[in-house]
């Protein structure tokens, strides 16, 4: 899943893609790497991020969504407005990319649910408007990290259902970086095959985040090679699909992770 974010304040390229023409070229830039989804945003989820109302972020991703579906992509809307999703769906989007875990509210779930679309459902823990991000969780915001992120994403899984999506639709991200610190982050990459029993499809999302650089810190654009190293984890512990802003290299470091045994062979995770 090849990210693309249409924003003047994004934490990873610092704005590179706001420019719709330059975003529509990075899509072809990430099809022609093999990204097979692309997840188009139009707000920033970066600690203290402004909020962008709908109308604006549909006028900021609706040239790139539908650039990407006259290109053959599978396309992802990263969203909490209903309204926005609804717009991406209409445009020809089919999943909807949920980083609030429905913390604002089930709108989001019908409207995939009308659309027969797909619920991406990110755990987190707070409204994105009151979101502390990486910088603001405390060590003891979680006693069993994995055990609370898996009741806590299934109790909105239950309300997602409720809405009226099919369980089938539903797909599940550990939120790395979201109301966790770099210490929550990598035990859950550490046990993130537990996750297998919540019954929904893994997508993992490290790509340049700030726990990466714990060890060794560097600017997120620097933070390339880490970000490889924790997709081959999580791809060993059963990630289905890698959002990542770096496609091409993190496609190279899993045919070499397979190549030299650290992967079994077998059908590619989806980058």
């Amino acid at each position: 899943m090849g990210v693309i974010n249409v924003t003047p304040d994004s934490f990873s390229d610092g704005g590179a893609m706001f420019d719709v023409g330059r975003a529509c070229a990075r899509v072809d830039e990430l099809l022609e790497e093999g990204a097979s989804i692309i997840d188009v945003g139009g707000e920033s989820t970066r600690s203290g991020f402004e909020p962008v109302p709908a109308a604006e972020q549909i006028r900021r991703t609706g040239p790139v969504i539908r650039h990407a579906v006259a290109r053959g992509a599978t396309v992802s809307i990263d969203t909490t407005e209903p309204e926005a999703a609804r717009a991406a769906l209409e445009a020809g989007a089919v999943i909807v990319n949920d980083v609030s875990c429905l913390g604002d509210g089930d709108e989001l779930a019908r409207v995939a649910a009308q659309a027969e679309g797909w619920l991406l459902l990110m755990h987190a823990r707070e409204r994105m408007t009151a979101s502390h991000g990486y910088g603001g969780t405390r060590e003891q915001a979680y006693g069993a990290s994995v055990e609370e992120v898996s009741a806590e994403w299934l109790r909105a899984a239950n309300r997602a259902e409720d809405a009226g999506l099919s369980r089938d639709r539903l797909l599940f991200d550990p939120g790395l970086g979201f109301n966790k610190t770099a210490r929550h982050s990598a035990e859950v990459v550490r046990r993130l095959a537990e996750f297998s029993s919540l019954g929904a499809p893994i997508v993992v999302g490290p790509s340049r985040k700030s726990f990466l650089a714990a060890e060794v810190p560097a600017a997120p654009a620097r933070r390339v090679a880490a970000t490889a190293a924790a997709c081959i984890a999580c791809v060993a512990r059963g990630a289905r699909v890698l959002r990542v802003h770096d496609v091409l290299e993190v496609r190279q470091a899993l045919a070499v992770a397979r190549s030299i045994g650290l992967l079994p062979p077998g059908e590619a995770c989806r980058a």
